[in-house]
């Protein structure tokens, strides 16, 4: 069994494909790539958290998809999610339902999981990540980065934060591997001191 995180699937919302710019050329497209993306990845048993956005789809179609994705799902609610909550199959679909949370890891550091970004989140002194969404690529993302730039720069502080969404590069529309998207940031970081 192993974790995964993704945030921002959207899935049904066609404004995404434009602002985000997501390499589709229909929402239906979309969907299905990320259906089959995550079914690749993901087993069964591993467990997923979704770190908010979902679906813009109704309930009926939401609730189809969700239960066609493999792994035992946890969400963790974005801005977008809300009206779907009122749905109670929908609600049956996660085993956990929150708006924060302390994931704790073997070796005495940890995750915290949210829809926003938290740059001073819970025990970042201490090795913990923190993952996230909402900001897409944007210039909140930008900001974000900046915020980590100056952090572990001008104050020697770790700030440990990645964005999930799935359209960010190392993610890639497909529920990643905390090892997984640390890894894709060290071949990063190695080639821009190469370049």
């Amino acid at each position: 069994m192993a974790y995964f995180f993704i945030a921002d699937t959207h899935f049904g919302h066609e404004n995404a494909l434009a602002f985000d710019n997501r390499p589709f050329r229909t929402i239906e497209e979309h969907d299905k790539a990320l259906i089959e993306n995550w079914n690749n990845a993901v087993s069964r048993n591993d467990e997923v958290f979704i770190l908010g956005d979902i679906s813009w789809h109704n309930a009926t179609r939401t609730n189809e998809i969700v239960s066609s994705l493999n792994g035992v799902k946890h969400l963790i609610v974005g801005n977008h999610d809300k009206k779907l909550l009122k749905n109670r199959e929908f609600q049956s679909l996660f085993i956990e339902i929150t708006d924060y949370k302390e994931l704790s890891l073997s070796d005495k550091k940890g995750i915290v999981l949210s829809h926003y970004p938290i740059p001073c989140f819970n025990h970042h002194y201490y090795g913990w990540y923190h993952l996230y969404g909402h900001v897409h690529i944007s210039f909140e993302w930008n900001m974000m980065e900046r915020v980590k730039y100056e952090m572990e720069t001008l104050y020697d502080k770790p700030c440990r934060m990645y964005n999930c969404g799935a359209m960010i590069d190392y993610i890639g529309y497909t529920p990643r591997t905390l090892g997984e998207i640390l890894a894709s940031q060290e071949a990063a970081r190695q080639a821009w001191q190469e370049g």
